[in-house]
């Protein structure tokens, strides 16, 4: 198995488990794994962006810098909502107030579900 699909078969289970965890969770102690399940699959995210980003030639070492070379390949379609995710994966190892966390899981289900979906859809057709 290249590490290409070994990536990507990583990043589609972390984002399974992020998506039922986001359709099902009810107590806090549920949407504070949704917070946890989040930041996991994020770091899986950037990780494979970097491993495919590597096979095309592109050498990009932080979260940030495989975003924006993610977003001028076209793999990306709306670059805000990919800096916004890191920007609230930032957030979560710092949340105190449960109103912040509240809003990031509103965001993880509005729109960072369906943004990581797309991400797999592109990333899958280069393996």
């Amino acid at each position: 198995m290249s590490e290409m699909t070994f990536a990507i078969e990583k990043l589609n289970a972390a984002w399974e488990k992020l998506k039922h965890g986001a359709e099902t969770a009810q107590g806090e102690l549920e949407l504070d794994g949704v917070i946890q399940r989040f930041e996991f699959t994020f770091e899986l995210f950037w990780k494979t962006l970097k491993i495919f980003l590597k096979h095309e030639g592109i050498e990009a070492s932080s979260p940030k810098e495989c975003l924006k070379a993610a977003f001028r390949l076209g793999w990306l379609e709306s670059e805000g909502v990919y800096l916004d995710m890191l920007e609230d994966r930032n957030k979560t190892s710092h949340i105190y107030e449960r109103s912040m966390a509240e809003d990031i899981i509103q965001r993880i289900k509005d729109k960072y579900i369906s943004a990581i979906r797309k991400l797999l859809e592109i990333l899958k057709t280069k393996i």
